[in-house]
């Protein structure tokens, strides 16, 4: 089945197998002449960043390549990139990659109109308000991957180097004017790869489905998110050239994205403390952490879980179907089943807690968790104890 559409939710995307042969034109229609393609050390020396770069020659635009970034970027990673983008005079970013490159790039394109410093801007009340918008750079999104959505997402997670915490930058405007998901440019990702990225839609999608509020379209979205990664990504892991499989969980990622807006949890706080100070793959962190988080929440999110496993026709009922499930998908990608298999230390356990605490997820989490709760989620996931 060849799966082709345009569609504007929440920004303009260009969905398809081949797609990427309109990246020229999509930077032309966003204003660029000197478009600056962000993407990871990984990616750079790969064909389709050398084919990109030409593409964009051919068509009269000229542009540069920065790769210079942490597979959790920090600020040292976005700084350099705005020297890269000041000095060569680009007017526009080509964000082409997973979750690191999409979020340097967009970070590089806000900040580099800034004369504030880039924390001045975190994800705190009316921050983002301090932006001169009209300096924001416009952005194209080229996904490689299919798990953060940040493609279509208005904010960064870039990691503080000082204090070893992940912070999240926000402006409407860090939305990219474009998305460009071609199926053909993610079939190439290791199995592994694959599998992470998958249980990171997955828990952006179980999350916002939890999250408490009322917002019925981002719950819908999130319902149908899962649908499509019950039924694609053990396919996707296991055929990595499977386009049908590899279009599904792209579509996946993006709506794991969308309807995170109504809030996240436990998960992503537990998880970005691990990120910052263990540089651990984020989902891979948020897989290892998942069944941990739902029988804290359990009281909480019973009810909402039993339709859940409903809709997805889980055998067994209600939670337990819906935790088993995950418990399966981890076992079937081989994902550790404590964060002790990533480094993490029994010692700094308490010093985590405290983090995941202040992490700005931690206020969706459908039960209060402060630095006590987080701890004994912790404590939990170490002894392995569901």
């Amino acid at each position: 089945m060849t799966i082709s559409a345009n569609w504007n939710y929440p920004t303009a995307v260009r969905f398809g197998t081949g797609r990427i042969s309109e990246l020229a034109k999509v930077c032309s229609a966003a204003g660029m002449t000197n478009p600056l393609l962000v993407t990871d050390p990984g990616l750079a020396g790969l064909p389709m960043i050398a084919d990109g770069l030409a593409a964009l020659d051919a068509a009269g635009l000229k542009a540069a390549l920065f790769s210079d970034i942490q597979p959790n970027p920090v600020a040292s990673n976005v700084e350099a990139g705005v020297r890269v983008l000041r000095d060569g005079g680009h007017d526009g970013v080509v964000a082409w990659g997973g979750g690191s490159a999409m979020d340097a790039g967009k970070a590089i394109a806000f900040a580099a109109g800034q004369t504030r410093p880039l924390w001045d801007f975190e994800d705190i009340g009316d921050n983002w308000t301090r932006a001169d918008e009209s300096a924001i750079l416009p952005i194209i999104a080229v996904p490689t991957t299919s798990g953060t959505g940040s493609e279509v997402g208005r904010a960064s997670v870039i990691t503080n180097e000082e204090t070893h915490t992940k912070k999240i930058i926000f402006h409407p405007k860090m939305m990219p004017a474009t998305v460009i998901c071609d199926p053909a440019l993610v079939a190439g990702l290791p199995a592994n790869l694959t599998a992470w990225t998958g249980m990171d839609a997955l828990a952006h999608c179980l999350e916002a489905y939890c999250a408490p509020g009322y917002h019925p379209m981002a719950d819908g979205i999130a319902v149908e998110g899962l649908r499509l990664i019950k039924e694609w990504l053990p396919k996707a892991v296991a055929e990595g050239a499977d386009l049908e499989a590899r279009a599904h969980m792209m579509s996946a990622a993006a709506m794991g994205a969308t309807a995170f807006q109504k809030g996240l949890g436990a998960i992503h706080s537990l998880s970005h403390p691990v990120g910052a100070i263990y540089n651990a793959h984020h989902g891979l962190t948020n897989a290892v952490f998942t069944p941990y988080v739902l029988v804290n929440n359990r009281a909480a999110i019973a009810e909402r879980l039993e339709r859940l496993a409903r809709w997805l026709g889980l055998p067994g009922d209600g939670f337990e179907a819906v935790l088993n499930w995950t418990l399966e998908l981890r076992e079937t990608f081989d994902i550790p089943h404590t964060p002790e298999s990533l480094g993490v230390e029994e010692a700094r356990l308490d010093e985590l807690a405290a983090m995941a605490a202040e992490d700005p997820t931690a206020g969706g989490n459908p039960v209060p968790a402060g630095k006590a709760e987080m701890l004994t989620m912790y404590q939990a996931a170490m002894a392995g104890r569901l």
